[in-house]
């Protein structure tokens, strides 16, 4: 499998202050790689005037200060950036991330409970055990071992301060696909392991939601005390492009990584890595055992 040509991105303007650029309608490896390609490029220039730059899944927003920055040459400087990205080798300097969940927890099961009726396709069953159905596997346990499997990759940052969308990196027809809750919960426990649709979530806050609930992260990916080692240079540890592996916990490993949380020594595996567009493409599970063989070789 290859990427299609895609036509240039259709760029709109927000106000005088933000533009919009729609790389395509859905949600590609391909859309999702030109978007990040163009943020890191627009970075790279830091024009002045440029307040922020916002990657998501198909498309980035860009706000500007129009008294700093004219909004023909921030125009100028996305198109020329998207023609460069063209021609240039579709590689992307990333990181590999080791996270370890609790699968099936007890905190996430309490939760589901408590939402059953009126909010869940299916009252009578948990979310791993629906998610394991509605994707003919042969129950959760199955499930969970797709699940962590193949690494994700971070397709945006956003909603919430830290939370990751992930993209799991095999083909689409391998996507684990899971609608969401009917309804959207009054509560998620901080670090849940969401899904809803083929995009994965980690719940970096409490609050509302409604994605499935697969799991409980251990350590925390969203820290504002900044006291973690990962977390000296940004409050948030996910950058879109980071590439996720999964790796299954059990009850005294959490609670083990908890207690180095709380005395400040907790360190996530990380890797720097490569990520081939072209090669994802092609083969997937070859591109992903490479990628996870850095990490391993640490």
């Amino acid at each position: 499998m290859t990427a299609a040509p895609m036509a240039p991105a259709r760029l709109t303007w927000g106000g005088d202050e933000f533009l919009f650029a729609e790389i395509d309608e859905a949600m590609g490896l391909a859309a999702n790689f030109r978007a990040m390609t163009i943020a890191r490029g627009l970075a790279e220039r830091a024009l002045t005037g440029v307040v922020d730059i916002c990657p998501a899944n198909a498309s980035l927003l860009i706000r500007f200060d129009p008294d700093l920055l004219d909004a023909a040459l921030l125009e100028g400087a996305v198109r020329e950036i998207e023609a460069e990205a063209t021609d240039a080798a579709d590689v992307l300097e990333t990181r590999i991330i080791e996270v370890p969940v609790w699968y099936d927890d007890p905190f996430t099961a309490e939760t589901a409970q408590r939402f059953r009726e009126g909010y869940h396709q299916d009252p009578s069953s948990g979310d791993l055990e629906y998610a394991a159905r509605v994707n003919r596997l042969d129950g959760k346990a199955e499930f969970i071992r797709r699940h962590h499997a193949q690494p994700w990759l971070v397709s945006m940052v956003g909603f919430v301060a830290g939370l990751p969308f992930l993209y799991q990196l095999v083909d689409r027809d391998q996507q684990l696909e899971v609608p969401k809750y009917l309804s959207p919960r009054t509560d998620t426990p901080r670090l849940t392991l969401g899904h809803g649709g083929c995009f994965g979530a980690i719940y970096s806050v409490r609050g509302a939601g409604g994605y499935q609930m697969f799991g409980i992260v251990a350590p925390p990916i969203y820290q504002p005390e900044q006291t973690l080692p990962d977390f000296l240079e940004s409050s948030v540890l996910f950058r879109a492009g980071d590439i996720v592996r999964f790796r299954p916990v059990e009850e005294d490993e959490y609670h083990r990584i908890q207690d180095e949380v709380e005395a400040g020594t907790f360190r996530y595996r990380q890797a720097p890595v490569i990520f081939s567009l072209g090669e994802s493409l092609a083969d997937p599970l070859s591109a992903n055992r490479t990628m996870i063989g850095v990490l391993d070789g640490m």
